[in-house]
């Protein structure tokens, strides 16, 4: 339970850990910003007098200058380290292709040549065992501790992969394939929807990941 539903959701890899610490330091900064700038406007309305040391003063010219571009500075350097990370491919142990479709994912194990399925929204379901409207018939299985590089691209219009928890956020685009790394910290279930307006059942077309150690993992590909 979150505090009024305002936060995020739990990090479940290192980037959405990244992403938070980012989100925390920008909204410092902005905060102290803000405060700065509500003080000044208080004390200038309050002022019923100009101070003819303030008009054409070049020391706070200087000042209030170079003082944003310092400030973005401090915003920028840990923005470009996040996509820095984001698009850094480290050795990856599995690759899978994930293609859109109007309106389901279909999923294949590019390194296994009989892995590929797809994957539609449960309609019917008990509402004290499942998700509404989030649930798939075919979960997308991945080992933990592990970097796997996704490979995405559509077979119609543009969709979006995503997957809040996981920091991960990757366009669909017909003719083209985008590629992104998966890296989970721990086992788990994991949801996601598309998150680009792509037709009439936009909404029904959610993205369901089971997070397993590796041998769980390998026995479910030899069972496939």
């Amino acid at each position: 339970m979150t505090w009024m539903k305002f936060s995020f959701q739990n990090s479940n890899s290192p980037l959405m850990e990244q992403l938070i610490f980012f989100h925390d330091h920008t909204i410092f900064i902005i905060i102290m910003i803000m405060t700065m700038i509500t003080y000044m406007m208080m004390f200038i309305m309050k002022n019923k007098f100009i101070n003819i040391k303030i008009m054409e003063n070049q020391f706070i010219e200087f000042i209030w200058t170079i003082t944003p571009p310092i400030i973005l500075i401090f915003i920028a350097m840990p923005s470009l380290h996040l996509l820095y990370l984001m698009d850094e491919m480290k050795s990856p142990i599995l690759t899978i292709k994930i293609f859109g479709h109007q309106w389901f994912w279909s999923y294949e194990y590019s390194d296994f040549s009989n892995i590929e399925f797809e994957s539609y929204m449960i309609n019917e379901m008990n509402k004290l065992e499942k998700f509404r409207l989030i649930e798939v018939d075919n979960k997308t299985i991945l080992p933990f501790k592990f970097n796997i590089r996704l490979l995405i691209s559509s077979d119609d219009v543009i969709h979006s992969w995503t997957i809040p928890s996981l920091a991960i956020k990757i366009d669909a685009i017909p003719g083209r394939m985008n590629q992104i790394n998966l890296f989970m910290n721990r086992p788990g279930m994991y949801f996601g929807q598309c998150s680009e307006i792509c037709g009439i059942n936009h909404s029904f077309m959610p993205i369901q990941i089971e997070s397993i150690n590796l041998n769980k993992f390998i026995s479910w590909i030899k069972n496939f």
